[in-house]
């Protein structure tokens, strides 16, 4: 590879940017698609030209995730799918959390538990988990959640959820949950709408949180969740 392209990539990786990488079986011509400021990446080809038809089939596997061969124009194209790694960031550092943390973990997941009582966010009752005990809002603001992150909150108390709501629904994050009943969500939704969160935002918001598996226990809970979430990821997610 070359090393201009090992930078773009590196570059692109730290940012949390997907890319599209596309070698050329043939002769080895690659290139970084959809950023045309990287080095060697097709110019502003037309659509039906075969580096528009590359650049088209690369933004497809790129929005699927998947990698492979394809052929453009009679010949074969390696395009390697570079996707940033999915996070979850859990506001609420209570007893479903304990083990909705490792699942998502086991899940490859990059999870970041989120709660400012430092008596539930303790590093032993969370081994191996990442803990933030600022406030969810502003937590959420120095993590960045983008389109490869999903957020929870489990925590009933407003206070806390609230405010990591609306800082996840300013965001791209691919699913947004939140625990609670009916009536509970139906009150959050209220003081949502007083805060100015428009009803189409609102929607974004799953909850009940977790799919319906008549779950009980909170390592139940936790599954739902999970399961939930990566239904959302697999674009396979369907709101009740």
């Amino acid at each position: 590879m070359r090393l201009d392209h090992l930078t773009a990539l590196h570059a692109a990786a730290a940012a949390r940017r997907p890319v599209a990488y596309a070698t050329r079986l043939t002769d080895g011509a690659a290139y970084i698609l959809p950023d045309l400021a990287a080095p060697n990446s097709p110019p502003d080809s037309p659509p039906d030209s075969p580096l528009g038809l590359l650049a088209t089939e690369a933004a497809a596997m790129l929005a699927a995730g998947r990698t492979g061969v394809v052929t453009i124009a009679d010949e074969p194209w390696f395009i390697e799918s570079r996707t940033p790694s999915p996070r979850a960031f859990i506001i609420g550092a209570v007893h479903i959390a304990q083990t909705l943390a490792p699942l998502a973990v086991s899940m490859g997941f990059d999870v970041v538990v989120i709660d400012p009582r430092r008596t539930f966010a303790a590093p032993d009752r969370f081994p191996g988990i990442a803990l933030r005990t600022d406030w969810p809002d502003e937590a959420l603001d120095a993590l960045n959640p983008d389109r490869a992150t999903a957020i929870i909150t489990l925590t009933h108390d407003p206070k806390l959820d609230d405010p990591g709501l609306i800082r996840a629904l300013a965001s791209d994050a691919f699913y947004i949950g939140a625990l609670g009943s009916r009536k509970t969500h139906a009150a959050r939704l209220e003081r949502l709408t007083a805060s100015g969160i428009s009803t189409a935002a609102q929607a974004r918001i799953c909850a009940p949180v977790g799919l319906d598996i008549g779950a009980v226990t909170a390592p139940e809970i936790a599954l739902s969740i999970i399961g939930q979430i990566v239904a959302a990821r697999r674009g396979k997610l369907a709101k009740s």
